[in-house]
């Protein structure tokens, strides 16, 4: 990769830098560097929803989260993003944190996703397919931080992004129209979201090391800021059997130009069974875990029935009889209403 000059580089970039170095200098602390309360140096979204005071995984596992492993992910200088050696010399370049790979080092969901999945059935997100990277979206700011210690990305002015950033203006359809200001972007312009089954705690705190089944092809519903959103599920199990279920919103990098069709959401066989009290998300075939596909709205009361796991020695054994799951809603998102649902109900058909 051809690295620019120190003159090329522009101001912020410089400022960004020169703080840096001078933090380094000092002896790094939340004093005189405020990277170090951002979410990637804190990775406080992961601390915030695991914590038992807001009812999250160690009210099960019973291990704090400074001891669960999990904070390993974070960005712990500015050498993980910026370094680069050129020369046999090493030195900051924000052309190098720019580099796609860094990021997917790191965010091996959105990986998994771009990479793997979407490219294998030729799907490719709508900004991918024209050659656009993180950073055409994402801002300096929500990579620092500035200063301010946030409890998620989802935490309202934690994140910058938005679709209207780029997208100011809506083109005219009844879609539009119908759904005004009461759904995000993303609840139909999302093709599917990447989830992560039977998430095995005991691996995590024994060999420091994350296993879990992977599966894809959905995408769930709730509401999030005011509007109803994309959003995702993650199961897990925990020492003596114990299951544990999380919903939240997240804005999956699998976008299609062409929004979901009426009736992929609308009066859908899926829609009918949760309005009955229960649906199966995921299943055994032939020894091999089976998901439910399509759009799946989440509703407090509703049952949602999963295959749980257990991990030992590279092999995954189905749990007979799991402990019901202790579910919890975070990333600042609620489920959809019984109002909501009913809406859902009503059948409703494109136009050609």
């Amino acid at each position: 990769m051809k690295t620019k000059s120190l003159m090329s580089l522009t101001l912020g970039t410089v400022v960004t830098l020169v703080a840096a170095i001078s933090c380094f200098a000092q002896g790094m602390n939340e004093d005189n560097c405020f990277y170090l309360k951002s979410l990637h140096a804190t990775t406080r979204g992961m601390a915030y929803w695991y914590d038992k005071a807001n009812g999250g995984l160690e009210t099960i596992v019973g291990v704090p989260y400074s001891q669960a492993g999990c904070a390993k992910c974070h960005v712990s200088s500015c050498d993980n993003c910026h370094k680069q050696v050129v020369n046999g010399k090493a030195q900051y370049s924000a052309e190098a944190a720019k580099n796609q790979e860094k990021c997917m080092g790191c965010h091996g969901r959105e990986a998994f996703m771009i990479m793997k999945i979407d490219k294998a059935a030729n799907t490719p997100d709508v900004h991918v397919a024209k050659g656009m990277t993180c950073m055409d979206c994402h801002t300096s700011r929500e990579i620092h931080g500035d200063g301010n210690v946030y409890k998620s990305m989802r935490e309202p002015g934690a994140m910058d992004v938005t679709c209207e950033q780029c997208h100011d203006s809506l083109p005219k359809s009844l879609s539009h129209t119908i759904h005004g200001k009461k759904l995000s972007c993303t609840a139909c312009h999302v093709r599917h979201v990447v989830s992560c089954n039977s998430c095995h705690v005991e691996t995590m705190l024994k060999d420091k090391k994350r296993v879990s089944l992977p599966v894809s092809g959905w995408k769930f519903l709730m509401n999030y800021n005011g509007k109803v959103t994309a959003a995702n599920m993650q199961t897990f199990v925990a020492p003596g059997d114990k299951t544990f279920m999380m919903f939240a919103p997240q804005f999956s990098h699998s976008v299609m130009k062409k929004g979901s069709k009426c009736e992929e959401c609308h009066a859908t066989q899926i829609d009918k069974q949760i309005s009955n009290g229960s649906i199966d998300l995921s299943w055994l075939d032939k020894g091999k875990e089976q998901n439910l596909k399509g759009v799946i709205p989440v509703v407090k009361g509703a049952r949602y029935n999963c295959v749980y796991q257990n991990y030992h020695d590279g092999f995954w054994t189905p749990i007979a009889n799991p402990i019901e799951p202790k579910t919890q809603y975070v990333g600042f998102g609620s489920p959809l209403t019984q109002e909501q649902l009913k809406k859902l109900l009503a059948p409703q058909k494109s136009k050609k």
